[in-house]
């Protein structure tokens, strides 16, 4: 089908799986709050929680503004690599030419090859929504922190409401960056399916093992000696 073999299929699939799989694995799976994710979450509900009781939350916008910074990154830069994949479609013929002559490729077609960029510059896409999302997400948060009340108010009820909803935005937020991350990360691993299917395959395996490796047995992961502390 359009130049695609059977282990192209495979492979992609396999890629597909990984990804959503991996996905719910470390949001809803079973072992999800052992995850290096689950565990910064609570940390960024410490972090407002013990925010209220400062006099002075400059340190806190400070934190708040390096998060959206990094966050602006890496939306600009998937802007900058979907322009980078669409730019690969007006060479079509000259890049198909110069993979037929690599003896460590496998031969494609114009068809196949323009399929795959457009699918990389898909990922890019998904990632850019991701990262602008957490971007605005990370603004909201922002706001609220700045609307929780003094820390003589600490006690009262509307405090701990303005509390919550920070903690909820900013975990949200860290969701949605966590999920463009995993794009960019999986798209090292789908360029391998512009080289050979099998060098995909095991791309997206070691991308999947590097990723569940940092989230649950990494020496980040290891700071946490349990899940609440």
């Amino acid at each position: 089908m359009a130049g695609f073999t059977t282990i192209d299929m495979i492979a992609f699939i396999f890629f597909v799986a990984s990804w959503l799989g991996y996905g719910l694995a470390v949001e809803k799976g079973p072992h999800a709050e052992r995850s290096l994710n689950a565990r910064m979450n609570l940390r960024r509900a410490r972090w407002i929680q013990e925010s209220v009781r400062r006099e002075n939350r400059i340190i806190d916008t400070q934190v708040m503004n390096g998060l959206q910074n990094g966050t602006a990154f890496f939306a600009s830069t998937s802007l900058i690599a979907i322009g980078g994949s669409l730019a690969l479609l007006q060479s079509t013929d000259r890049v198909v030419a110069i993979f037929a002559d690599l003896p460590f490729t496998a031969p494609t077609s114009r068809t196949a090859w323009e399929i795959k960029v457009i699918g990389l510059a898909v990922i890019f896409a998904h990632a850019f929504f991701k990262f602008a999302w957490s971007y605005r997400l990370f603004n909201y948060c922002a706001i609220l922190l700045g609307a929780i009340p003094p820390r003589e108010r600490v006690d009262e009820q509307e405090t701990k409401e303005a509390v919550r909803e920070t903690i909820a935005m900013n975990i949200a937020a860290g969701r949605h960056f966590n999920r463009g991350q995993r794009a960019f990360f999986f798209a090292l691993a789908y360029l391998g399916w512009f080289i050979d299917p099998w060098l995909f395959l095991a791309a997206t395996a070691a991308v999947l093992t590097v990723m569940w490796r940092r989230q649950f047995a990494s020496e980040s992961a290891r700071i946490f000696t349990s899940p609440g502390h």
